[in-house]
C-alpha cells in the first residue's frame, strides 16, 4: 500500500539535488458515459461569433493522436485557488492565515473585495498597482516595493505577502525595470483524446461540428412590435440591459418606419426555430487530469535564510500547493455539459534523480491541511515565517470601478 507524502519528503525534495517533481495523474470520464460528449474550453476567434477549441496533437500509449484541451492551465490554476479562496471564507484555521493583498471598491452601499487569489496578475495585478493607502500611491509604499524588488536570489519579501504568486505565477509586465517574473511551480490541465479534429485549411476545409438550439415562446413563435414600442421596451429595461444589448434594440427599433414591425427577440421575447449555430460537444475515448509539481523550480528560488530555512521556505510553497490541488481534484465542477467523474484512482508518483520513481497515495483535504500545518511550524522555526493573513489591505481606484464594463455573455 503506498504512503502519502510527508513533511520530511518535501523538505528532502526541496534541498539541493532532491527529487525532480511530484506527478498526479487521474483518469476522467463523461458523468453520462462513454457515449457521451463533452464541452471543451471554448476560446474567441477573430470575426467569429461560433469560437472555437483548442486542438493539439499528443502521444497516447506511444502513439500519437488528436487531442482537445478541456480544461487550460491558466484555468486549472484558477480552480487551485478558488478551493483556497473557499477556505479563507470558511475560516479555515491554517489557510486563513495566508497573506494577501486585498484591493477594495465600494459599490454602492456595499464594498467588494478582491485578493490576489482573485486577480489574475496576483500581487502585480493592474487593480493592485493603482490602488492607493492612505491616500498615497500603493506603488510608493515601502512594504509593496519589497515586494516589487523581490527577486530569485532573495523572495522573502514576497513569501510573507503573497505566497499564491510564488506557487501559481506572476508577471509585473508594466514595470519599466527589474520586473518579477515568476513561473508557477504547480501546473496542470484536462485534456481529452479524440478523433473528427476540424481542418481549417487545406482544400476541402472540415469546420467544428455544430449543435442546434432553439427556444419556445408559449405565447407565439414570432412577437412583433413596432419601432417605438420596442424602444420604449428597452429603456424601461435600460438598468438590467448590457450596452450592447441594448445598442442592438435600439439599432433594430431605429429601424423600423412608421407602423412597420420588428422582431421583438432581442429582449427574449418570440420563439426561436431550431438552428445549428452553436459548437457541439466532442466525443473522446479518454481524458485525463494531470498536474505537475516542479521542485526544480522551487530550488532556484532563495529566501536569505540559508540551506535549511530556505528548504523549509520551499516546502511550506509545496504544501501550499497541494493543499489548493487536493481541494481542486475534490470538486469536478468545470462547466455546463462538461460534467466528468474520476474512472480510477489518482496516480501519485515522486520523481527522483536517475529515473527512480517512489509511488504515493493521493492526499486528502485533510491529509493536505495537516502537512501544510506541519511545513509552516517548520518554516516559522527555521525561518521565522509570520502568516497572519490579509497583510496589505488597498483602495481600489474609482476611476478604474467606474469604467468597468459587463461585456455580453458569451464563451465559457
Amino acid at each position: 500500500m503506498s504512503s502519502i507524502i510527508g513533511l520530511e519528503d518535501l523538505l528532502a525534495a526541496c534541498r539541493s539535488g532532491g527529487a525532480s517533481c511530484l506527478t498526479s495523474v487521474t483518469e476522467l470520464a463523461p458523468a453520462a458515459g462513454s457515449h457521451a460528449s463533452v464541452a471543451p474550453a471554448k476560446f474567441a476567434v477573430r470575426n467569429s461569433d461560433v469560437g472555437t477549441y483548442a486542438y493539439e496533437t499528443r502521444f497516447d500509449g506511444g502513439v500519437a493522436a488528436d487531442a482537445v484541451v478541456i480544461d487550460s492551465k491558466q484555468s486549472q490554476n484558477n480552480r487551485c485557488e478558488q478551493g483556497l479562496v473557499a477556505a479563507i471564507v470558511d475560516g479555515h484555521d491554517v489557510l486563513s492565515r495566508l497573506p494577501r493583498v486585498a484591493v477594495s471598491y465600494r459599490v454602492g452601499d456595499r464594498v467588494v473585495e478582491l485578493s490576489d487569489l482573485e486577480l489574475p496578475h496576483r500581487v502585480f495585478d493592474g487593480h493592485i498597482r493603482a490602488a492607493t493607502i492612505s491616500g498615497a500611491p500603493l506603488t510608493q509604499d515601502e512594504r509593496y516595493r519589497r515586494v516589487r524588488d523581490a527577486h530569485p536570489g532573495d523572495a522573502f519579501a514576497l513569501l510573507q505577502t503573497s505566497p499564491a504568486s510564488l506557487v501559481f505565477g506572476s508577471w509585473d509586465s508594466s514595470r519599466a525595470t527589474r520586473q518579477g517574473r515568476w513561473r508557477s511551480v504547480l501546473v496542470g490541465e484536462i485534456v481529452g483524446f479524440c478523433s473528427g479534429r476540424p481542418e481549417p485549411e487545406g482544400p476541402e476545409p472540415k469546420g467544428p461540428e455544430l449543435k442546434g438550439g432553439a427556444r419556445i415562446d408559449p405565447l407565439g413563435m414570432r412577437i412583433e412590435l413596432t419601432g417605438p414600442a420596442l424602444k420604449e421596451l428597452a429603456d424601461r429595461q435600460r438598468s438590467e440591459l448590457s450596452r450592447g444589448t441594448y445598442d442592438k434594440i435600439v439599432k433594430s427599433a431605429g429601424a423600423a418606419k412608421g407602423e412597420q414591425r420588428v422582431k421583438a427577440s432581442p429582449v427574449g421575447l418570440g420563439g426561436i426555430p431550431p438552428t445549428l449555430e452553436a459548437l457541439a460537444g466532442v466525443a473522446c475515448s479518454k481524458i485525463v487530469r494531470s498536474h505537475v509539481l516542479s521542485f526544480a523550480a522551487l530550488r532556484q528560488v532563495r529566501f536569505g535564510k540559508g540551506a535549511e530555512g530556505d528548504a523549509a521556505c520551499r516546502a511550506l510553497l509545496a504544501a501550499l500547493a497541494l493543499a489548493a490541488l487536493a481541494r481542486s481534484d475534490g470538486e469536478l465542477v468545470l462547466r455546463a455539459n462538461c460534467d466528468l467523474v474520476e474512472s480510477g484512482p489518482t496516480a501519485v508518483v515522486l520523481h527522483g534523480r536517475g529515473g527512480t520513481q517512489t509511488q504515493l497515495s493521493a492526499l486528502s483535504v485533510e491529509e493536505a491541511d495537516a502537512l501544510l500545518a506541519a511545513a509552516l511550524t517548520r518554516a516559522e522555526q527555521e525561518a521565522g515565517v509570520s502568516w497572519n493573513g490579509v497583510v496589505l489591505a488597498v483602495d481600489g481606484d474609482p476611476a478604474i470601478l467606474a469604467g468597468a464594463v459587463e461585456d455580453e455573455a458569451g464563451g465559457n
